[in-house]
């Protein structure tokens, strides 16, 4: 069972739910789960800290920085559900509530019912 935070919007029919957990997708590619879900500043982050690593690789080596990068997709694998949920409420969006299920499409039917039985 995980923790989904629901995010819902005036001028939106549905509600989002984002998890509260480590994401593999955004350990693994880091860009592409930035692209897929619109962080772009978190993107241009990630490319900054590639450039850092990349020249930082002469000064403490290559086997050191490539360490450093495991760090870093560690890093945005665990934080990947606050750059979601920060940029969620960026653009608009309000916490609805918190929902624990076993699944997204679960945690917003849920609300859904809960809100509606309200």
């Amino acid at each position: 069972m995980t923790l989904y935070a629901v995010f819902e919007r005036a001028d939106e029919i549905a509600p989002v739910a984002v998890a509260d957990r480590f994401s593999w997708f955004a350990a693994l590619l880091p860009p592409v789960y930035a692209l897929v879900h619109g962080l772009w500043l978190a993107l241009i982050l990630y490319i900054a800290a590639l450039f850092v690593l990349g020249f930082s690789t002469l000064l403490i080596g290559g086997e050191a920085a490539g360490w450093l990068y495991v760090l870093l997709a560690l890093l945005i694998g665990f934080e990947a559900s606050a750059f979601r949920r920060r940029a969620l409420r960026h653009r608009g969006w309000h916490e609805a509530g918190e929902i624990v299920a076993g699944a997204p499409d679960l945690a917003l039917v849920s609300f859904l019912q809960s809100r509606s039985a309200a």
